[in-house]
């Protein structure tokens, strides 16, 4: 009998033993699963650069583990690169032209989610050399005035302007992303250029920005999406959704870019 009881005793044991160990192994895996390294890959608008590398260090402390990278550009170059097949998880676009453009090939998941609006206004060098007070000035053929391309939502906001203040305006050069327009005032290459009001107040001192009546009767929509292809579109939605959020909103906002 004692016999008996010594061999179920040790069966018990030995049953407990290994269920232990069972669930310290469990314990562990989810432990290295919630430490795997994990990415989220941001096809961004050129204008937004400033306000999602702010974004990013803030992201990533909420998401232990996660590493953001950007691409920024121009939102046309963008989508383009996203219908060939570049690898990117969620795309924050200048226009909600561009990102109809994904949706339509169903490179877009779920619903894309407007974020922020903004308008345009006038930059110059320091100093103002060309003397520009309003829109009507950059049709002056004495001035060399730089604007995005038609494609980029900043070339055609900037199109809307001319038909709404009843101006022609002939540019030196149009570039594909509203960064190069800056670049170009900033750096003395041209007299003057359209670029976006958030573009302005970030460079600071090294440009100089003219308000003009009419860009308020153009105004640019953002909207963000998780993209079909990501290998991880929860964690994209989580970024779009930060983005829309309350930290988001409030960097966005001291950005100068206005509620959608």
């Amino acid at each position: 009998m004692n016999r008996l009881v010594a061999t179920v005793a040790a069966g018990l044991l030995l049953s407990t033993v290994a269920a232990c160990s069972s669930d310290a192994g469990g314990s562990s895996d989810d432990a290295r699963a919630a430490d795997k390294p994990r990415s989220v890959t941001v096809f961004a608008a050129a204008s937004l650069k400033t306000s999602f590398e702010q974004m990013k260090p803030k992201f990533e402390a909420a998401n232990p583990g996660t590493t953001v990278t950007f691409n920024f550009a121009g939102s046309s170059d963008l989508v383009a690169q996203i219908q060939q097949g570049a690898p990117a998880d969620v795309f924050a676009s200048a226009d909600t032209k561009n990102m109809d453009k994904a949706a339509a090939d169903d490179l877009v998941e779920g619903t894309p989610a407007n974020f922020a609006t903004n308008t345009l206004e006038i930059v110059t060098p320091p100093g103002n050399p060309g003397q520009v007070d309003s829109i009507d000035d950059l049709a002056g053929s004495d001035l060399q005035v730089v604007l995005c391309a038609p494609e980029v939502p900043c070339g055609a906001a900037a199109e809307s302007v001319e038909k709404a203040a009843g101006i022609d305006i002939k540019p030196a050069s149009e570039e594909q992303s509203v960064t190069d327009v800056l670049n170009k005032v900033a750096t003395g290459e041209a007299d003057a250029g359209l670029v976006y009001v958030t573009d302005v107040k970030a460079a600071g001192d090294s440009v100089v920005g003219v308000t003009f009546p009419e860009s308020a009767d153009v105004v640019n929509t953002y909207p963000i999406a998780a993209l079909s292809g990501s290998k991880n579109v929860e964690l994209a939605q989580a970024f779009a959704d930060f983005v829309t959020g309350t930290e988001g909103q409030a960097i966005l906002e001291a950005a100068g870019f206005a509620k959608p």
